[in-house]
């Protein structure tokens, strides 16, 4: 199976490049399972197609502002863009430079402060520690950029810092947002609520190795980056519950599915914390959930993969037809669809 097999055209024009006024105002196409024919609709709309007793299971990582600028001593000019924190005030990151700084060099950072180059990885990224008048975590809530996604074609504003965050974002440590909840507002969630939904967190802290393009042309080749993830004892006791009244478990977004599928043991979810570089592609069978709300993705990217093999590959790509055609918005700020999983033979 190779890459190429996942590309499909897409008009520049449909690239969101802002979010719409109201967060469930985005639409919504509803992809049943089957031959069932699609339904366009609105994210405001979820509730009526939910019942009483469902679960729906949300990645709950708040977005660091990971993106900085600096200089070498030689003049040159620096990038730096967070992959993840790490203890004693050091962080993985990707560099934007002319020529690669030697290990135990240091950058001036424009905000104040300096970032000494520790050493660079096998996958390319560099190990920084940070020498600041207070925590990194800290300092970065007022010195650090918020990186938006590279097809965003603007500088981020201030409405941004809000709206490329979740409302119950709460867990420090993602550089990109896990963007199918970016739909919910407080009055979506309190509908589900009132409708007998009940909500569930996992999370999953998404890496700037998310927009990293694929490099090996067949992807069984391909080698996921690794990102941390939290499955606690409290999701999957509600797991446990929903199973066992006959509801049916929703994960919002492909960064949940990707926890929930790490975490199973034996088909069986269990409390995980840790690492995941899970690659989910046609082939693998999801057993983890019961249908998935989710944005558009990229042309052969490992989401796209992941949403064919959860809804079957024509099934999807006649979805994306359907949403080019209808002139949906795609991508971070885009809009939404609801997929069931293909039957099992």
């Amino acid at each position: 199976m190779k890459k190429s097999d996942f590309h499909y055209e897409l008009p520049e024009a449909l690239i969101a490049q802002a979010p719409l006024p109201e967060r469930s105002a985005s639409r919504l196409l509803l992809v049943p399972p089957g031959d069932a024919a699609f339904a366009d609709l609105q994210v405001r709309d979820l509730p009526s197609l939910l019942q009483p007793g469902d679960l729906l299971v949300f990645n709950d990582t708040r977005v660091i502002p990971a993106r900085l600028f600096g200089q070498k001593a030689t003049g040159g000019r620096v990038e730096i863009l967070i992959e993840r924190l790490l203890p004693g005030e050091e962080a993985r990151a990707q560099l934007g430079v002319s020529k690669p700084p030697q290990p135990g060099s240091r950058i001036a950072l424009d905000a104040g402060g300096e970032a000494e180059v520790l050493s660079r990885d096998a996958a390319g990224f560099w190990h920084l520690r940070f020498h600041l008048p207070e925590p990194l975590e800290n300092w970065l809530l007022h010195a650090g950029r918020l990186p938006l996604p590279p097809y965003i074609q603007r500088e981020p504003g201030s409405d941004d810092a809000e709206r490329y965050q979740t409302v119950f974002a709460r867990q420090v440590g993602a550089v990109a947002a896990p963007t199918a909840g970016l739909h919910f507002d407080d009055a979506l969630l309190a509908a589900l609520r009132a409708r007998g939904v009940e909500l569930g967190h996992v999370t999953l802290h998404v890496g700037a190795g998310t927009f990293q393009p694929m490099r090996v042309d067949d992807i069984r080749e391909h080698r996921m980056h690794s990102e941390w993830i939290n499955v606690g004892a409290e999701l999957v006791a509600q797991v446990r519950r929903t199973r066992a009244a006959g509801g049916r478990v929703v994960a919002v977004g492909t960064t949940v599915l990707r926890a929930l599928e790490s975490a199973l043991v034996d088909g069986e979810l269990q409390p995980f914390a840790g690492e995941t570089s899970i690659f989910i592609f046609p082939g693998y069978r999801i057993r983890s959930v019961d249908a998935l709300l989710t944005n558009f993705h990229l042309p052969e990217s490992t989401l796209l993969m992941l949403v064919s093999a959860f809804a079957g590959k024509s099934r999807i790509f006649a979805a994306y037809e359907h949403a080019v055609r209808e002139r949906y918005r795609f991508f971070s700020y885009g809009d939404a669809m609801l997929l069931f999983p293909e039957a099992q033979p």
